[in-house]
């Protein structure tokens, strides 16, 4: 039996696979993501469909495809999204992110989402589940394959939406750009007003333009060490 809870009161209601917790960044994520006039999206490597979820609560005319490897986090995913309602606007598909080809037709979405391992494989020491370790490390999906699934799922002026580390984001840069994405908006996410980022917020554009905007920092707290208005307004603390 699945325990369900409130996202914020009156909010969505979510269950946690094992493998997946729920995580800032994909809060983040969802916040960032610009879903104005779009009407299919899909998130890659979905875990619990957190990310379909918190986009489906915001765009009432959008549906929302999860693709996930492990069989156990796509039936926890269909499962929120039932809880929700949410059945006849979004669908759960268990596969593997580097053989979207065989699954889907290319250029099919409007929106690609992820919340992709940070890790390339043999840069530290990763959790001994080994779920937990492809959710951290790039052992099931690298980056650059991440990216070719996006281009080729992302229609001709689509957007792909992602979440990673600051420290890679020159290999971000051309990991997209390899496959047809160019990246338009980045915000950088820092822990307070004195700290370095710690998470980039970035979106593409299949066939887009040159040209990036960089959009003001988000500060998670306060000199005070308090929330800012910002994550309150993000989590529904307001």
């Amino acid at each position: 039996m699945r325990e369900f809870h409130e996202l914020w009161p009156g909010g969505p209601v979510f269950a946690q696979a094992a493998h997946f917790p729920l995580g800032t960044d994909s809060v983040l994520l969802a916040a960032f993501t610009n879903v104005r006039g779009v009407k299919k999206g899909i998130d890659l490597g979905c875990g619990s469909g957190v990310l379909a979820l918190l986009l489906l609560s915001r765009a009432g005319t959008l549906s929302m495809t999860g693709l996930e490897l492990l069989a156990e986090s796509a039936e926890t995913a269909r499962d929120n999204l039932a809880a929700n309602g949410l059945l006849s606007r979004g669908e759960i598909v268990c596969g593997d992110i580097r053989e979207v080809r065989s699954l889907f037709r290319g250029g099919a979405f409007d929106l690609v989402v992820a919340n992709p391992p940070y890790y390339p494989v043999g840069s530290g020491a990763l959790p001994a589940d080994p779920a937990q370790a492809a959710a951290r490390g790039e052992i099931s999906c690298t980056l650059d394959e991440l990216c070719a699934a996006a281009g080729y799922l992302c229609r001709s002026g689509g957007r792909f939406c992602l979440v990673h580390k600051p420290e890679r984001l020159c290999e971000v840069f051309a990991a997209l750009r390899a496959h047809g994405l160019e990246p338009k908006r980045l915000r950088l996410v820092c822990a307070d007003t004195a700290a370095a980022p710690s998470l980039i917020l970035l979106e593409a554009r299949r066939g887009g333009r040159p040209g990036l905007a960089i959009e003001p920092a988000l500060f998670l707290s306060g000199a005070d060490g308090s929330e800012s208005e910002e994550l309150k307004a993000i989590y529904h603390r307001e």
